[in-house]
């Protein structure tokens, strides 16, 4: 009867994360292609303040998760370097969601393993297999396939996509650096409670200078759509859900059924946004795709069999 309840806690929160993970990428696409909301630094800023917050409540008040205090002034300042790195990858990944489809940005977003990897390799000098490597051959052939036959191809938002993706993974492994010590580790939410305050302090004087007019066309959208505003809160809302999610997930699954399960997200969320937005797709984007996403469950196996 355990085993049962632990099944079906485990299949809700499954769907709960796929639900939060792909609610925010689709209302961040639909805010800022289809309802005139271009503001994608703004955007990043409401999310870090709503996780900011929501972290706050849910450590400090709830306490879901066990308080950890910092333990030096220098792991503050990792800390901050993690923060400000997360900030380029959201803003570069917001960016990108204006000018490309959701599908594409899905398909760029799966060569996340290959970035993770160089900058392994780079920073640690750790090296992989090379039948590891082999596997990252497809996974950005796929990419290159995917881009030729990707109607809506916008070359500033397929260089801000890679960027983020970039950023992403400079973000994992560094946080595999500065984070490494034993005394000094801290789960997720944690990490997200110290890091989305940073975040919000270094992305207000950049909305000021980028983004100078946002507060007036952000009044006016909000008068204009009254449904705006409550977009806006669903959205940041679950961009903090969607990491107390991951969260969840990771400590009751495996790392491989979390990867698994994130490589099968990403195919849903294209689906799903193709069948949304009606974003016209070519046979040979869905093979590119395709490739890629096998190329990064083959990365993700050849690892598992390595260790």
């Amino acid at each position: 009867m355990s085993s049962k309840k632990d099944a079906v806690f485990i299949t809700s929160l499954v769907i709960l994360w796929y639900s939060t993970n792909i609610g925010v990428l689709l209302l961040n696409k639909f805010l800022l292609s289809n309802y005139g909301f271009s503001f994608p630094i703004f955007l990043t800023m409401c999310h870090m303040s709503a996780c900011a917050v929501l972290s706050y409540i849910s450590i400090i008040f709830l306490k879901l998760v066990p308080f950890q205090l910092l333990k030096s002034r220098s792991q503050f300042l990792r800390i901050a370097t993690l923060s400000i790195v997360f900030c380029a990858s959201v803003v570069g990944g917001n960016i990108s969601l204006k000018f490309l489809p959701v599908s594409f940005n899905q398909a760029v977003g799966a060569t996340t393993p290959f970035f993770t990897a160089l900058f392994a390799y780079l920073m640690t000098q750790k090296r992989e297999a090379w039948a590891t490597y082999t596997c990252l051959v497809p996974v950005v052939a796929g990419v290159v396939i995917a881009s030729g036959g990707e109607p809506s191809f916008h070359l500033y938002g397929f260089i801000m996509c890679i960027s983020a993706t970039a950023a992403r993974a400079f973000k994992s492994v560094l946080q595999g650096v500065l984070l490494s010590s034993e005394g000094e580790k801290l789960n997720s939410m944690n990490l997200m409670l110290y890091m989305a305050p940073i975040a919000v302090v270094v992305l207000i004087p950049a909305v000021f200078v980028m983004e100078p007019d946002v507060l007036d066309l952000v009044v006016t959208l909000g008068k204009e759509h009254k449904f705006m505003w409550t977009f806006l809160f669903v959205n940041s809302t679950m961009a903090y859900g969607a990491n107390l999610c991951n969260f969840l997930v990771t400590k009751h699954t495996s790392a491989l059924t979390l990867q698994v399960l994130g490589n099968a997200k990403g195919a849903v969320a294209v689906v799903i946004s193709i069948l949304i937005f009606r974003n016209p797709v070519t046979f040979i984007g869905i093979a590119g795709y395709t490739m890629t996403v096998m190329g990064v469950v083959a990365y993700g196996e050849s690892k598992r069999r390595l260790k």
